[in-house]
């Protein structure tokens, strides 16, 4: 639900971005997939996760252990409402903040408005700012509208993006007219009137595809793992036919994304005892 003063739109939520590239995957020489583990160098020993605690670095080498139950204190208030609590110019915002794209679809009964707010939005070339919960966390997002559909972009915080005076970059000197001149040509011989998305490919990911199915088809360095059954009856969605279908506003999207994350919860720490520890303890 996208609320601001006394207005109420209901949305659904969908990741507009998926993951890419070509992932490497941790094998031992037998093939099986390796697993991460925690370890502790001190008792040179695996900790499970039950024996976990977890701190807080107030200062190097001094923490402050945090229970669950304080965690979930802290926790954002559950809510299906995306607040929005200003506007401002969408040039106002750099694109340096932008961390995470979704859609925002037309909810149930929603079309009308849905329709008014993203046309009045992109006609005032503004951006709502807003809030939003997701999995127990708080995110701020940008809502922006394009071509009468509404995106929300997750916002990095202020103390996460450096400025170029934190990073150590002079200021830029006076150049010469004739080298400005010189780039200015070099840019525009260069210049296209649209960005050539099916250009932006991740060249490394294809060559190691690429290598990935010769070396299968060849048969070589090729070993075979026990590969997980799906679970029966997982829904497979087609994205752009549901947004389609909730831009015509002819029937409510089949699956609803906003919301849907379920609560993952938290076991309590358990002190973690050193093997002399135990042993003494048995022995007791």
């Amino acid at each position: 639900m996208l609320t601001f003063g006394l207005v109420s739109v209901p949305v659904d939520l969908y990741p507009a971005t998926r993951a890419g590239g070509a992932p490497l995957h941790l094998l031992d020489e037998d093939g099986t997939p390796l697993e991460r583990r925690y370890y502790c160098p001190e008792d040179d020993e695996d900790v499970a996760n039950e024996d976990l605690v977890r701190g807080y670095e107030v200062e190097e080498g001094r923490y402050v252990t945090v229970t669950d139950e304080e965690l979930e204190a802290l926790d954002p208030k559950k809510s299906r409402e995306i607040d929005l609590r200003l506007f401002v110019a969408r040039d106002e915002i750099d694109p340096f903040f932008f961390a995470r794209g979704y859609f925002l679809a037309p909810g149930a009964d929603s079309g009308k408005a849905y329709r008014l707010l993203a046309e009045v939005m992109e006609r005032t070339k503004r951006a709502g700012i807003a809030t939003f919960v997701m999995r127990d966390k708080e995110y701020l997002v940008a809502i922006v509208s394009d071509g009468g559909l509404l995106r929300a972009e997750t916002l990095r915080f202020h103390d996460e993006v450096r400025s170029a005076e934190d990073a150590g970059i002079p200021k830029a000197g006076k150049e010469q007219p004739a080298l400005v001149k010189k780039f200015a040509h070099a840019i525009e011989s260069l210049a296209t009137p649209r960005l050539p998305t099916a250009k932006l490919t991740d060249e490394h990911a294809d060559r190691l595809k690429a290598l990935a199915e010769q070396k299968a088809r060849k048969k070589k360095d090729v070993v075979h793992t026990e590969v997980p059954k799906e679970s029966p009856g997982a829904d497979i969605i087609d994205l752009m036919e549901v947004l389609k279908r909730s831009l015509a506003a002819t029937k409510p999207a089949t699956k609803r994304a906003h919301g849907a994350a379920a609560h993952t919860s938290r076991k309590a720490p358990k002190k973690h005892r050193t093997r002399r520890e135990r042993a003494t303890r048995n022995a007791g």
